[in-house]
């Protein structure tokens, strides 16, 4: 069992450094790191055709349980949890659809129109705006469509779009961390450990909001000097030449059809627990129901095209390695260490997996980290008897907080660094860290107060 163990942890380290080291894309590392587990490990070392059965957990997709557990039933699995990657799936197809008949930048010019297109107003608004589309939507795709106006808006008023795109993607994963399908790392907890919607909304949710009022008031005042001094140069008739926000939408038919789609799985999503349906469900229904309504199966084909299959595979090579540190019980030994240095004390346990969470998810990608430590929260909560829920929470807020500490901590932070710089603003890391980190540390403090107040 050392060995194993031993090779096992090496995988996953060789795994996590080359998908760290951002030379392959993600889902290369992650795929073959799946696949070695399989063949050395389980096949190789532990000569177990059962651990292979277990860790890829296909038959659970056929199960009754799968797709509908049951009102206030539990969805946790071992292995690879197809629930998340159904979800995902059927969420990206949704979204791809919205995107399609324009939805998204009749929004943000909608909003725009709304603040007569003041910088400092719109600030304040598309930084609320992007924390609350990251609670339903995921927040790469908030970020894509939310930077790409800005950066549109930034050019036809003459202002710097690099502050307010900075403050969108902090409110993005703050916002994303408020609910179970707000930020992947909380669709991997919430699936892993059964949690519902109004588990999130009602422990993250709370603390989220508050620290996103108080993000709000930290960016303006970092940002407004700079803002107000552009505003007092610029000419009011800029205005004039924004698009009205009509103009956005391509396809009337398939707007309404979308939208209507997006408010229904919103609904499905927030009374999950009361229905019995599984997120598999929601997702598998949202993307059935933009299919059909995309009109034709050119068009149809088209969206599936769109979807980021690559995410998708490389959420399957994760829960692949994530499961080979399990049935060798490496996750066991992480476990028993955080229990050590705790002492088994319940207010350090939760404040080591915040902001241990917070900075290895400001360095590395925080979905893998997520994925590593929720089996390793349960081996706490299971060892010592301590509230298995807080150590959720925590971590939830850890990984989806800490990874807002720098450029590469969260997906939504790379596009909207990829955004800008692609139309012409450069994004320097210490221009990022030194607004990011401190509005990080501002942020957990308040979370670190709020899980030891709530909790202990």
């Amino acid at each position: 069992m050392l060995a194993s163990q031993i090779v096992s942890g090496i995988i996953f380290l060789i795994m996590f450094i080359v998908i760290i080291s951002d030379k392959w894309e993600r889902h290369i590392p992650a795929l073959i790191g799946g696949a070695v587990m399989i063949v050395v490990v389980f096949l190789g070392m532990l000569h177990s055709v059962d651990a292979v059965m277990e860790t890829l957990n296909l038959a659970s997709i056929f199960t009754p349980h799968f797709w509908y557990p049951g009102p206030g039933a539990s969805e946790s699995f071992m292995g690879i949890n197809w629930t998340t990657i159904f979800f995902i799936a059927g969420m990206m197809v949704m979204v791809e659809g919205m995107a399609k008949s324009g939805f998204f930048r009749w929004l943000c010019l909608l909003v725009a129109e709304w603040v007569h297109y003041r910088i400092v107003p719109l600030l304040v608004v598309f930084m609320l705006m992007s924390g609350f589309l990251a609670m339903f939507i995921d927040s790469i795709t908030v970020i894509l469509f939310l930077a790409a106006v800005t950066v549109e808006l930034a050019r036809l008023l003459k202002f710097n779009p690099v502050p307010v795109i900075l403050a969108e993607i902090f409110c993005a994963n703050l916002g994303g961390s408020a609910t179970m399908c707000g930020d992947p790392p909380n669709i991997i907890i919430g699936t892993s450990l059964g949690y519902s919607f109004h588990d999130f909304i009602t422990n993250t949710g709370v603390v989220a909001w508050i620290a996103m009022i108080v993000s709000v008031f930290f960016f303006v005042a970092m940002f407004a000097k700079r803002i107000r001094a552009v505003e007092k140069q610029q000419d009011p008739h800029l205005r004039d030449n924004v698009p009205h926000p009509k103009t956005a939408i391509t396809n009337m038919s398939l707007f309404v059809k979308s939208t209507a789609i997006f408010l229904l799985s919103v609904v499905l999503l927030i009374t999950h627990a009361t229905t019995g349906l599984s997120v598999a469900s929601i997702g598998a229904l949202a993307a059935i129901l933009t299919l059909i309504a995309s009109g034709s199966m050119k068009e149809a084909k088209h969206i599936m095209k769109l979807v980021d299959w690559k995410t998708l595979g490389f959420f399957v090579g994760l829960f692949i390695v994530v499961g080979g540190l399990e049935q060798t019980h490496v996750l066991e030994v992480v476990a028993s260490y955080i229990e050590k240095i705790s002492g088994g004390n319940l207010t350090a346990i939760l404040l080591i997996v915040l902001w241990l969470s917070a900075i290895c998810s400001a360095i590395v990608d925080n979905i893998p980290f997520a994925a590593t430590m929720v089996p390793v929260i349960k081996n706490i909560a299971l060892s010592t008897g301590l509230d298995l829920d807080s150590m959720a929470w925590a971590l939830a807020l850890g990984t989806d907080i800490g990874g807002n500490g720098t450029p590469i901590g969260a997906s939504a932070n790379v596009v909207g660094v990829s955004v800008a710089e692609k139309e012409g603003y450069k994004v320097t890391w210490g221009e990022y860290c030194k607004y990011a980190i401190p509005a990080t540390v501002l942020v957990l403090v308040i979370c670190s107060a709020y899980l030891i107040i709530r909790y202990c």
